[in-house]
């Protein structure tokens, strides 16, 4: 065998030959691995099933070259829950194998140091006491003597009560009236009915958090439609809701059930083409399949109205006088017509026969 190879310069991938040659590696997965290796950093923020998607390593031969490159340390995954309770898979790729603790220490982000401050430098307490140190805190000021732009508010005077004289303004003596001539009783004043103020009705807690869109449907259909949204992630794992979600788009998939469609029909449904830009939000892919693909609601046909049954009439054949429901306006009942029908012609004498066959008049005895 001769061997012709020029070593590149430029769009190339380090390659180690424990990698090249490993035995127990089949050829995806070392293409995988060289793949992702020569892969730009931006390029490692997506999964691998979508890097392997690429180079056409794809279904049974993907998980066949991934769990070779987990057994043998190449690839690593640790799944965790982020703060809104999300689980996130971080995958990590090796060029070396690593173990176990080796790829959690890269996978996991270093702490933070928590370094407790020094306490602060202070003297013994020897001889005479000393006031007590605050630890930090500004003494409040105190802003009792200081005039503030907004006068304070002052009480309201009580009934009956001269009003006060606005502030700044001059005092002057209230001059005596003139003396009237006494007139006559003074009228009462009227009485003040106090009026209680309207309060307005406070709705019972029941009232505020009873929600306006409570579902109607059946709730043996709302459970059905749950158990089919809730079995979906067995089959694509980024369509995995929660129990709060489920239950909300159970009410549209309800609808589907109401119009003739089966749990097999709306799994189909929601699980066919895939979009290729992959899904972004399970919530709101399902809720948009469950409205662009509701079936047409089922025709009601109406019952074909039947005609009136015709009279019963006297049967005209032989035989005891019996009734018979005509069809198309007969005088005879169907047993009659049959028999008549089956009945066999009485037998021409031999004279008429052979008179017949030779075309002569047929001739009596008597004329003869």
């Amino acid at each position: 065998m001769l061997r012709h190879a020029i070593a590149p310069s430029a769009r190339y991938t380090k390659a180690s030959n424990d990698v090249v040659r490993h035995p127990r590696l089949n050829s995806d997965a070392k293409i995988l691995l060289l793949y992702v290796q020569g892969l730009p950093g931006d390029a490692t923020c997506k999964p691998l099933s979508e890097l392997a998607n690429k180079v056409g390593i794809k279904g049974r031969a993907y998980q066949k070259a991934k769990g070779q490159l987990v057994e043998h340390g190449y690839v690593h995954e640790r799944r965790s829950q982020a703060e809104g309770g999300r689980w996130l898979t971080d995958q990590l790729v090796a060029n070396t194998p690593l173990t176990g603790e080796q790829a959690l220490r890269l996978l996991r982000p270093p702490a933070p140091s928590v370094v407790a401050p020094p306490p602060s430098t202070q003297l013994p307490t020897v001889g005479e006491p000393t006031p007590r140190v605050a630890g930090g805190y500004e003494p409040v000021e105190d802003h009792c003597d200081k005039t503030t732009p907004h006068p304070p508010t002052e009480p309201e005077p009580a009934p009956g009560s001269a009003p006060r004289p606005a502030p700044g303004s001059a005092q002057h003596p209230t001059p005596h009236p003139a003396p009237h001539p006494a007139p006559g009783p003074a009228p009462e004043p009227p009485q003040q009915t106090s009026t209680p103020p309207s309060r307005t009705p406070t709705p019972p807690p029941q009232a505020l958090t009873a929600n306006p869109q409570t579902p109607t449907a059946n709730p043996a259909q709302l459970a059905r439609a749950e158990r089919v949204l809730l079995s979906l992630r067995h089959t694509r794992r980024e369509l995995r809701l929660g129990v709060a979600e489920a239950r909300d788009l159970a009410v549209e998939a309800v609808e589907w059930f109401e119009r003739g469609a089966s749990e097999a029909d709306l799994r189909h449904a929601l699980l066919a083409e895939r979009p290729q830009e992959g899904i972004r939000s399970a919530v709101g892919f399902l809720r948009y399949r469950l409205h662009r693909k509701l079936p047409e609601p089922p025709v009601q046909h109406r019952p074909c109205e039947r005609p009136p049954l015709p009279e019963l009439v006297e049967c005209s054949g032989p035989g005891e006088p019996h009734l018979f429901r005509p069809m198309f306006g007969e005088s005879e009942c169907p047993s009659c017509r049959r028999a008549a029908a089956e009945a066999e012609p009485e037998p021409l004498p031999w004279r008429e026969r052979i008179a017949l066959i030779n075309g002569t008049p047929a001739v009596s005895p008597a004329g003869a």
